[in-house]
């Protein structure tokens, strides 16, 4: 099994990873597909987009058809102009057509040619889409059917039914193919081949990316990774105001922050004042998240503020922290990432929020056991402890919005991760639940879980909202 560093950790544009990044990346695969035909391209008069599932449910909070609208005009994820996106957005609204590849005029109306879908979710994923391109009679030239499946990641129908019925052994021979040196696709094989090597995880790690895309690659790829999560953190700690989408939330990352610096030195600091070090920084990157900006998914958009987090409170309050460090818990915290991806789901709408914020804790809890000289036993115990503390824990995101209760729940997820690091240290390796048992009662959880309570707002914190 090989997921890249930057499969886990993608630059991107918030709200959300599944449902923003993803219907836009759906959108930009649907004009590669289409330029493949050019018969359709002569004959297309019209496109039309639904959404399906948590992704009718909680699209426009998640502002899923912006992105759709964003995707069908050229825009990626990772490269985004707020000015350009929003001057082709009103263009589109005024025109109600696109000038998809060149082709001229074709019909696209936001209004009633981005369908929600409020019926049953779509067969494969909670978060489904369709997108078809038809001729001037209203016949179907091109239809393909998408899933965003959790982290950015989108996959067709057929990618997504053909990936369930292959098993580990096939996955793992295809990216032995590609030279993937340290296929390991749980963890115990991450620590069978760390022992059998004489390697670290973050080592095994490396030399796989490494084999793959290059050393050059890797190191400009892990520095540009935290550049962009530390950048977000700095704007989160300099914005004030109200978060967009009407519940009114009022960014509190600045206030917290300045406070936490008055209080340095004083004689008023508390020794749990640590915690709020990490909430701040967890809260700073989740508060730019659910104003658009731009964020790494850390799993996921959701989760995006817990590894940064950690990562900040490595480099500014641990003793020794390392540019090294950094790469080393970026490293570990991926190949983490990737079993749980793997085994079972990065996605809230699949599995809760167990899913994105406890997986992001996990990785963080590996990554910084690793920074601080954990061995690859004690990593995957710290793994462990964080999941563990996750399991059960529901999606139900009110109005649909990444902000309550993702914004906080950042910020404990960030607590939970330093504490499962600091553990594991403690110990020597040895513990009684093995991270794969972990993973799969995560997996088997979020599938009894009930719909409601899968980023649907349809249950939990998102009905029950105050009166006034």
């Amino acid at each position: 099994m090989f997921l890249s560093v930057f499969d886990i950790f993608k630059i991107g544009i918030g709200p959300s990873s599944s449902h923003t990044m993803g219907p836009m990346t759906a959108a930009a695969r649907f004009l590669k597909r289409l330029r493949t035909d050019d018969d359709a391209l002569r004959s297309m008069s019209a496109v039309q987009v639904s959404l399906h599932g948590s992704l009718a449910y909680t699209g426009k909070g998640h502002a899923s058809d912006r992105a759709v609208m964003l995707g069908l005009l050229g825009f990626l994820p990772d490269a985004v102009d707020s000015d350009l996106a929003a001057a082709a957005l009103a263009r589109l609204h005024d025109t109600k057509t696109l000038d998809i590849l060149g082709t001229g005029a074709v019909s696209f109306d936001p209004e009633s040619d981005l369908i929600f879908d409020f019926g049953p979710a779509l067969a494969l994923h909670a978060n489904g889409m369709k997108m078809r391109a038809m001729d001037a009679q209203g016949d179907t030239l091109v239809e393909e059917t998408y899933y965003s499946v959790g982290g950015g990641f989108v996959m067709t129908e057929a990618e997504l039914s053909s990936g369930k019925s292959n098993n580990n052994n096939d996955l793992r021979a295809k990216k032995q193919a590609r030279g993937c040196l340290y296929p390991f696709g749980t963890a115990q094989e991450m620590l069978q081949m760390g022992e059998e090597a004489g390697l670290s995880i973050a080592q095994m790690k490396r030399a796989n990316e490494e084999k793959i895309i290059g050393v050059e690659a890797l190191s400009e790829g892990l520095e540009r990774v935290w550049q962009v999560m530390d950048a977000c953190i700095a704007r989160g700690l300099q914005q004030e105001g109200t978060l967009p989408g009407g519940l009114k939330v009022q960014r509190r990352a600045r206030s917290i922050h300045q406070r936490l610096i008055a209080q340095k030195g004083s004689n008023s600091q508390q020794p749990h004042e640590i915690n709020d070090w990490l909430s701040v920084y967890a809260m700073a990157v989740n508060e730019e998240n659910a104003a658009g900006g731009q964020v790494v998914t850390s799993p996921t958009n959701g989760a995006a503020g817990v590894v940064p987090a950690v990562i900040r409170y490595y480099r500014d309050h641990c003793t020794g922290g390392t540019r090294e460090g950094i790469e080393t818990f970026l490293l570990t915290a991926a190949a983490i990432g990737g079993l749980v991806k793997h085994n079972a789901s990065i996605s809230g709408a699949e599995c809760g929020c167990q899913a994105e914020v406890g997986s992001a804790s996990a990785m963080a809890a590996a990554g910084l056991c690793a920074a601080l000289g954990g061995s690859n036993s004690q990593i995957e115990n710290a793994a462990e402890i964080a999941l563990e503390h996750h399991l059960g824990l529901t999606c139900d995101p009110v109005e649909g919005l990444v902000q309550v209760p993702c914004i906080e729940r950042n910020g404990m997820g960030a607590i939970k991760a330093v504490s499962a690091a600091s553990l594991a240290l403690h110990g020597d390796g040895a513990h009684f639940m093995p991270l794969d048992n972990c993973i799969e009662t995560m997996r088997q959880t979020g599938a009894d879980m009930a719909e409601k309570y899968k980023e649907t707002s349809l249950g939990g914190l998102a009905v029950n909202l105050p009166e006034c």
